[in-house]
């Protein structure tokens, strides 16, 4: 029985013994790999980039001072570049447009701008004094406002010093031109259409689009056409030329190109920010205008008026929310005291979707056109010639009917009105503009060495149309005219001197006589000038 116990007790302790040295040597084997490992203790992935970025920091310390993460010496950097870059630009177009004036001034001080000329005539010009038949203690009075509260009391009399500046324009208008090329008055004129305070505001009547008749205080009278177009916009090439918008900027930059031309046939015309509240809306005494008076849903004040085309909610005119920008065309003499008598021009296109026009199909009209008055005397038709190409440098299809001062008869200059059409597209031009010049090939010789003039770099016609619309007020808003109508004009300035070219080719090969294209009124204007004549 001891025997037994005693057996059980030793394989009891061996079992012990086996299972303490087994449970060593596992410990020992598990316990290995983990001596291997390094002593630094594992990071996440985006402690290690900290950690980098730390080093990098303390690297750069020395070196760059402060310390400023990548990122924000990146931004730092661009910030520079942009403002370096804005003041460059900025420095580049100021000096472009210093560049610019001096072509301007060289142009105007050129002797094609300068040639002499006989003194006017009282016969020839539009408006004269009337002087008082029995003399008083105020017989120089002329004119004498009622001193109503919203206009200046003004003793107008024969001194042109007392005049205001709208009545000077109309003073100065003759039989060749509506103003000098050195019209000292020009400058007086234009600032006070764009700063002058309105006393009414009413819709003209007639025409197809959205106009007003301002008056100022010192009883002078503008024609307002409002904004309706971005100047960066070109005109929708779904929409035919009768029923395009009429654009503020291009009553404006018409003024200054007929103006660089040389033909001063274009009432002066300036640019203004125009209150629709205080300047319209307030002090129209048009019931109908008011009426159409309105508040957009952003708080825009808005009108559209009473027209044939674009007079609807649809087609409103607004504010920002109140200023909206405007072309104000100085107004001519009362019909009362100069009549204009109105011609259809005989290039006057169909306006009709399908039909085209007699001189689309004739290639002999010109033949016609030149035997029947008043075309087949005088100058007439180069006067028609000098217009067709102010029309198709600013591409204006629009050119229906012009007018001219009755009391000089035909032996007068064309007025250039309502250009509001032009200046549309610049990526397409219009031949068809240029019908009456490829067709009748007679041009003024001034004219022709105008053209040629502002063809050459020192005169470039972009370059002195940008400097010229530099002046208007709403320059400081944006240009006038953008850069690809300017582009625009030089590439249809050499269109009209290839046309020409032509024209001396064939008249060259048909009759062996070039110099018929080109009337010489250089020479006939020297005649007029010599006392033999």
């Amino acid at each position: 029985m001891m025997l037994r116990m005693r057996c059980r007790s030793r394989t009891i302790c061996l079992s012990l013994a086996f299972f303490s040295i087994f449970f060593h040597v596992l410990l020992v084997l598990v316990s290995l790999p983990i001596y291997q490992q390094p002593c630094d203790p594992l990071l996440h992935p985006r402690t290690n980039i900290l950690r980098e970025l730390a080093h990098s920091e303390q690297s750069s310390v020395g070196s760059e001072g402060p310390a400023e993460t990548s990122t924000e010496r990146q931004a730092s950097s661009k910030d520079a570049s942009k403002d370096a870059s804005t003041d460059a630009s900025r420095d580049a177009k100021a000096g472009r447009l210093e560049s610019d004036q001096k072509k301007l001034e060289a142009l105007f001080d050129h002797p094609l701008y300068n040639m002499p000329s006989p003194s006017v005539p009282e016969e020839d010009r539009l408006l004269k004094f009337k002087p008082k038949v029995q003399s008083s203690e105020k017989s120089s009075q002329m004119w004498l406002s009622a001193s109503e509260e919203d206009h200046e009391d003004v003793r107008w009399n024969s001194s042109s010093d007392s005049h205001p500046p709208w009545l000077r324009f109309h003073l100065g208008i003759s039989r060749w031109q509506l103003y000098a090329h050195r019209d000292q008055n020009m400058a007086a004129l234009t600032q006070q259409i764009a700063t002058q305070r309105v006393v009414s505001a009413v819709q003209k009547s007639g025409g197809t689009q959205l106009k007003l008749v301002m008056t100022f205080t010192n009883y002078g009278q503008a024609l307002l056409k409002p904004m309706k177009q971005e100047r960066e916009e070109e005109t929708n090439y779904n929409l035919y030329y009768f029923s395009d918008f009429e654009r503020h900027n291009a009553e404006i930059a018409a003024f200054h190109l007929d103006r660089v031309l040389g033909y001063r046939r274009v009432p002066p015309v300036v640019g203004r920010l125009v209150d629709v509240v205080e300047e319209i809306k307030d002090v129209t005494t048009d019931h109908k205008l008011a009426r159409t008076f309105f508040t957009s849903p952003v708080g825009s004040v808005c009108f559209y008026g009473q027209c044939s085309y674009y007079c609807s909610t649809e087609h409103a005119v607004c504010g920002r929310p109140r200023q909206m920008e405007a072309s104000l065309a100085v107004l001519l003499p009362d019909l009362s005291l100069a009549p204009r008598r109105t011609w259809r021009s005989p290039w006057r296109r169909s306006y009709s979707r399908s039909k085209l026009a007699k001189w689309q199909t004739d290639p002999d009209y010109c033949s016609s056109v030149t035997k029947t008055p008043p075309y087949n005397q005088g100058t007439r038709l180069l006067d028609f010639m000098d217009m067709v190409i102010l029309d198709f440098l600013m591409s204006n299809m629009d050119r229906h009917h012009y007018e001219t001062f009755e009391k000089f008869g035909n032996n007068t200059f064309l007025i250039h009105l309502d250009n509001g059409r032009a200046f549309g597209r610049h990526s397409k031009d219009e031949p068809s503009i240029l019908a009456p010049l490829e067709q009748c090939c007679r041009i003024r010789r001034s004219t022709w060495l105008r053209l040629l003039l502002l063809s050459l770099p020192r005169y470039r016609l972009s370059d002195v149309m940008r400097a010229s619309l530099s002046h208007d007020p709403l320059h400081r808003a944006a240009p006038l005219l953008t850069q690809p109508h300017l582009a625009a004009v030089d590439r249809r300035l050499q269109a009209v001197l290839q046309t020409v070219s032509r024209c001396q080719e064939r008249k060259r090969r048909e009759e062996g006589e070039e110099d018929q294209v080109i009337y010489d009124d250089i020479a006939h204007l020297k005649r007029e000038e010599s006392p033999a004549g």
